[in-house]
């Protein structure tokens, strides 16, 4: 079944000087899938997510999550679309610290009024999933970065989204943390059938994926398909990139461990 189908899209910026950030892009990922997104700074991977998370607007296209366009739903009902049916990882966690760890964690339970033994369940159950369970009374400055992420992945998808959008989810970590992080979601995918889409410029986090899809100026430029080997996937990924061009400093100097 597709989970998300990107039909076309297109977005352009400003008025009198127009700037074509995506250019007739096509996507469909189906259910259960883990897809990455990669591309040089400015070839427009997170204008595509915010599209995606309607964050933002196409200026022509059509985006569909579950069979449902959610740009066509008005202010309220996208709202309440946007918190149950999506879940969103950033780099910088995006963790309250006025609360505890379990306290983020069930948010998107509490602000749709999840009765507390519902949400002591899940609660537990997610904590135990991605082994958090002994950190969960503590704030989040008390917590190390991996942690901080495993927290912001639990509160991601407590609530079961359809979609999982993460955007440079290991951005802010060392290589050690970043690879529990990257764990955690293969495993969520795997064992869970979770549907996930990451973008990242890091190659190590996208060998994670079961395939990548690379966008150069806007367009789509290739994809690849991740066999049974993650080891021979990360050298593609390396391979593709290096062709994409682009600033040094958008690849990822860590190797595969």
């Amino acid at each position: 079944m597709e989970m998300l189908k990107v039909n076309q899209i297109s977005k352009i910026y400003g008025s009198k000087l127009t700037y074509h950030a995506l250019a007739g892009i096509d996507l469909t990922v189906e259910e259960g899938e883990f897809v990455g997104i990669m591309g040089p700074s400015g070839s427009g991977k997170t204008t595509l997510l915010n599209l995606i998370a309607t964050i933002d607007s196409p200026t022509t296209g059509e985006i569909t999550i579950g069979g449902q366009n959610p740009h066509k739903l008005k202010k309220n009902a996208l709202a309440k679309f946007r918190r149950r049916e999506l879940g969103f990882v950033f780099q910088d966690f995006n963790l309250l610290q006025t609360l505890t760890v379990a306290e983020n964690i069930v948010l998107p339970l509490t602000l749709d009024g999840t009765n507390l033994k519902t949400m002591k369940t899940k609660l537990t159950e997610i904590a135990g999933k991605l082994g958090i369970e002994g950190i969960l009374d503590k704030r989040t400055y008390e917590i190390s970065g991996g942690q901080a992420q495993r927290a912001a992945i639990a509160r991601s998808i407590i609530h079961r989204p359809k979609l999982l959008l993460a955007d440079e989810p290991t951005g802010n970590l060392d290589s050690k943390a970043a690879k529990d992080v990257m764990t955690t979601l293969e495993s969520l995918n795997r064992n869970d059938r979770a549907t996930m889409l990451l973008v990242t410029h890091d190659a190590v986090a996208a060998s994670y994926c079961n395939r990548v899809v690379f966008i150069k100026d806007g367009k789509l430029y290739s994809e690849i398909h991740r066999g049974e080997q993650r080891q021979a996937f990360f050298q593609k990924i390396i391979d593709t990139l290096s062709l994409l061009g682009g600033d040094a400093h958008d690849l990822s100097p860590i190797h595969l461990s």
